[in-house]
C-alpha cells in the first residue's frame, strides 16, 4: 500500500465529511478540528453511505440503521439503533465489525492516506 493524496487541508471545514472515489474505491474523508480521518465510506453493518450520515467530533453515525463508529480507531460505538430482541437477532445475523480506518499523514496543505490499492 502507498500513500495517496486525498484532499487539501482547506477542502474540508471543521465537522465536514465527504465521499471520494479513488481507483473505484469509496472512501470517507472527515475533519474534526485540525484532525483528518479517512475510512471506508460503506458502513460495515448494511453498507450505508457514511458520507450522508452525521459527524459529531470523531463519531460518525450511519444514515441507515444509525450505527456509530469512532473515526480514530474504527471502534463500534453502537451497531444499530435496534433494541431488545430485535438487536439480539440483528447481531446473530450480522455480528458487529469495526469500521476500516486508513493511516493518514498531513504534509504542508495536503492530506495523504495509505489506501489498499
Amino acid at each position: 500500500m502507498a500513500f495517496t493524496e486525498v484532499c487539501k487541508t482547506n477542502d474540508l471545514d471543521d465537522g465536514e465529511m465527504k465521499k471520494l472515489v479513488l481507483e473505484g474505491f469509496d472512501i470517507l474523508i472527515a475533519r474534526s478540528g485540525d484532525d483528518f480521518f479517512v475510512a471506508d465510506n460503506k458502513c460495515p453493518h448494511m453498507g450505508g453511505n457514511l458520507s450522508q450520515g452525521t459527524l459529531e467530533g470523531t463519531i460518525i453515525t450511519c444514515p441507515v440503521h444509525h450505527s456509530k463508529f469512532n473515526l480514530k480507531n474504527g471502534e463500534v460505538i453502537r451497531w444499530t439503533d435496534f433494541t431488545g430482541f430485535k438487536l439480539t437477532i440483528a447481531k446473530l445475523f450480522k455480528s458487529p465489525k469495526p469500521l476500516k480506518i486508513y493511516e493518514i499523514k498531513v504534509e504542508d496543505d495536503k492530506v495523504f492516506a495509505e489506501l489498499p490499492y
